[in-house]
């Protein structure tokens, strides 16, 4: 038998390892992610990419992975999902939640390419959704700027109003009235991820009407460094933003997407992938607190420090009643919780903000 011929049999290959001659190596699975910003935004994207990183750390030869980053959620982001399935990526994250119906689209159309849809709520056979649980984080926060104001006064930057955003602000609110009884929030919607012109011009609104904490929903350091010069505090969001710490930031909430992706590519590299939903939290570690520096007085920070702990457990839950809507309406009754279904569709304030949600 020719070399040729023995490399058209079936049994080339282990014919091949026996007089020590190399199999063609299995082909990587190929692994694709599209991002609302840059990976250099220091928030959000750039924590998407830390847990594709740990991937590639994890997984080595076994995936190739690439990335598109800055899509505009809308057309832009089918034609993205498009090339990277094209590409032969079979499994693709969609790391925004204006990508969701634009993965349903491409999602119809590649049948056989795995689609992740972060902070979403539609899934397909081949569509699968991750959330993580920030309105916990924003519980720790907000009770850290319930006792750090000297104003009465915290502001919130706002992206966009989807309940996830929404989830945030009524959760760092309640908690900053639970320790302080004559706390106010302002909101000021950037309708924005990533801008950072728009952001620091929203932060400076906010310190115009006198407020001293600032807390974000939005990607970039630019509300930490305007904080920075008006000599008022903020937090770190989605990343640690360590560099503006020891002061305006005082902690952070950290987005830790590593394990997500490591278990979902191994589940594809194991035949086990199988559409599903899944919201973590604190207690998944998904959502870390970042250090709690020196700024704030000890007993501020034990105090935040436990009611992690508390959350972390499940023996706390951020939205437990009595809570009643910004109309004054019943919502949760004394020790009740919401549901994971409201707060997936949550689409108002509770009592005590004077902001209006825009429609």
């Amino acid at each position: 038998m020719t070399r040729r011929q023995l490399l058209g049999t079936a049994a080339g290959a282990a014919t091949l390892a026996a007089v020590g001659l190399p199999a063609r190596a299995q082909e990587p699975l190929k692994v694709g992610f599209i991002y609302v910003g840059p990976v250099g935004d220091g928030g959000w994207t750039f924590q998407h990419d830390l847990g594709r990183k740990a991937a590639e750390e994890e997984y080595g030869d076994k995936i190739q992975t690439t990335f598109i980053e800055s899509v505009p959620e809308g057309a832009d982001a089918e034609r993205a999902l498009t090339q990277l399935a094209l590409a032969g990526n079979k499994l693709i994250f969609a790391t925004s939640f204006g990508f969701m119906d634009a993965v349903i689209n491409v999602a119809k159309k590649f049948p056989d390419v795995n689609f992740e849809h972060a902070t979403g709520y539609k899934t397909a056979d081949n569509v699968a959704t991750y959330d993580a649980r920030f309105y916990e984080g924003r519980a720790v926060i907000g009770t850290i700027a319930g006792r750090m104001t000297k104003s009465n006064k915290i502001g919130y930057i706002g992206s966009f109003p989807i309940p996830e955003v929404i989830q945030g602000i009524n959760s760092a609110f309640i908690h900053a009235r639970k320790v302080n009884p004559d706390v106010q929030i302002s909101v000021v919607w950037a309708y924005t991820w990533f801008d950072p012109a728009k952001e620091a011009d929203a932060a400076a609104a906010l310190i115009a009407e006198g407020v001293d904490v600032i807390l974000q929903h939005t990607d970039s350091t630019a509300p930490l460094a305007k904080a920075q010069e008006a000599g008022v505090i903020g937090f770190g969001q989605a990343s640690d933003m360590a560099a503006f710490a020891p002061t305006p930031r005082v902690s952070s909430i950290i987005d830790n997407w590593a394990p997500y992706y490591i278990q979902r590519i191994g589940a594809m590299l194991d035949g086990s992938w199988k559409s599903q939903s899944k919201w973590m939290g604190i207690g998944d570690g998904e959502v870390v607190i970042g250090e709690i520096t020196d700024a704030i007085p000890a007993e501020v920070k034990d105090e935040a420090l436990a009611l992690k702990d508390k959350i972390a457990s499940g023996a706390y839950h951020p939205f437990t009643g009595p809570l009643k809507k910004q109309d004054g309406s019943e919502w949760l009754a004394e020790g009740q919780t919401a549901t994971d279904q409201e707060l997936s569709g949550l689409n108002f304030f509770v009592e005590g903000i004077t902001a209006k949600i825009p429609q």
